[in-house]
């Protein structure tokens, strides 16, 4: 009758809480005695009641008693299942109530109120970066520890995070998933599209809020802006040329100092950037992972497969002022200008013959060395030069 009445005659010594029986008040006072008398025989963990080691022990047989009506999907308590109905029933009773978004329990509203609320329980222990969310700073560690577990199965490079693993694959596969729809040309990530897409909408989403100019890209309203602040650049004094942040600065300063920290273990050659170097090491892996998907033929560096393509699509950028003639490289047209301005800036430093051509400074320079690379497999007599080789080979060829 107690249920009815609402009765409760027995009270907790401790905490003045009251109960109807007194099965009920034994299993209260173990909060406070800490009494845990149902101990798991497979992990060790303790519980005060009964009912929740049972429920515990699910984890180690994997019962799942109970099953979603909708879907199949089984689970091992009753909470679980509840909560799991919301994605079948749109249920969302957590509401935000700075921003009004909703979400199906309690824990998610938690972590996305620390959008509003600015705050960053997670820190890093060697660089005191904080985080929103636990699971970011795990992955930010991967920066102090060196762990790259993703793995390219083509070529073998490693990279921290997964989305980095599938956009790199797109090199391999020559896949470029987001297509310009005005002039169907395709990019490999969504950033390259959004910026090309620009040409064509003139649009200049990032506008100076002082004189209301307006660019396409976010560096070049920063750049503009320091002309407001007065900000400082960092220039080089060697040259003048400016640079937006100090680390691109140092970078440029080699160039003067002549400094290459970067050095090849396998043949010694030094470089003054470890995109350099990296790009060097393909001589001796071997590996060429830009493919032309006209003639399949592949490159180690993207500016030799775009020079490449020029071949087929018969491209010549490059054009002599003094006979129109066209190249498909800067260089080629450079050398070509020589035989207009009769300028020979190479020369021989042991008899002064000059040159217009570096290539024909070293062919000359063999005279004086006496080097003869070039042999004939017939008779093994050496040449000086490719060109006499084969004019001496006609000989055994008839």
């Amino acid at each position: 009758m107690r249920i009815h009445t609402g009765e409760k005659p027995l009270m907790c010594e401790q905490c003045g809480k009251r109960f109807s029986i007194k099965n009920k008040l034994q299993l209260h006072m173990r909060i406070h005695t800490r009494e845990k008398p149902y101990t798991c025989d497979q992990c060790g963990k303790s519980f005060t009641q009964s009912v929740n080691f049972k429920t515990h022990m699910r984890i180690h047989t994997g019962e799942k008693p109970l099953m979603c009506e909708q879907c199949g999907k089984r689970f091992s308590i009753k909470n679980k299942l509840q909560l799991h109905m919301r994605v079948h029933t749109g249920e969302k009773p957590y509401a935000c109530d700075q921003c009004g978004k909703s979400f199906t329990n309690r824990s998610s509203l938690e972590l996305h109120m620390r959008i509003h609320t600015g705050q960053k329980p997670f820190m890093c222990d060697q660089c005191e970066k904080r985080f929103t969310y636990k699971q970011s700073l795990e992955l930010h560690m991967r920066v102090h520890t060196g762990e790259k577990p993703f793995i390219c199965d083509q070529c073998e490079k490693r990279f921290t995070y997964k989305p980095s693993l599938d956009h790199h694959m797109r090199v391999h596969t020559g896949e470029k998933p987001f297509m310009c729809d005005q002039c169907e040309k395709s990019f490999m990530d969504s950033s390259n599209h959004k910026r090309h897409m620009q040409i064509h909408t003139g649009e200049k989403p990032f506008n100076c809020e002082k004189c209301r100019k307006s660019f396409k890209q976010k560096i070049h309203l920063r750049l503009h802006m320091r002309i407001h602040t007065g900000e400082e650049t960092f220039m080089c004094d060697q040259c003048g040329k400016s640079f937006m942040d100090s680390s691109k600065h140092k970078k440029h300063m080699r160039i003067h100092t002549g400094e290459k920290p970067y050095t090849c273990d396998q043949c010694g050659k030094s470089f003054t950037q470890s995109v350099h170097l990296k790009t060097h090491m393909r001589i001796h892996t071997g590996e060429k992972p830009f493919m032309c998907e006209q003639c399949q033929k592949r490159f180690s560096i993207k500016q030799s497969l775009k020079l490449h393509m020029r071949i087929h699509t018969g491209e010549k950028p490059f054009t002599c002022d003094q006979c129109g003639k066209t190249f498909y490289r800067a260089s080629a047209l450079k050398t070509h200008l020589t035989v207009h301005t009769k300028e020979k800036p190479h020369s021989c430093s042991v008899c002064g013959k000059s040159f217009s051509l570096l290539q024909s400074l070293k062919g000359h320079q063999k005279i004086h060395t006496g080097v003869r690379e070039y042999m004939c497999f017939e008779c093994d007599k050496t040449f000086i030069s490719a060109s006499h080789l084969k004019r001496h080979q006609i000989i055994h060829t008839g």
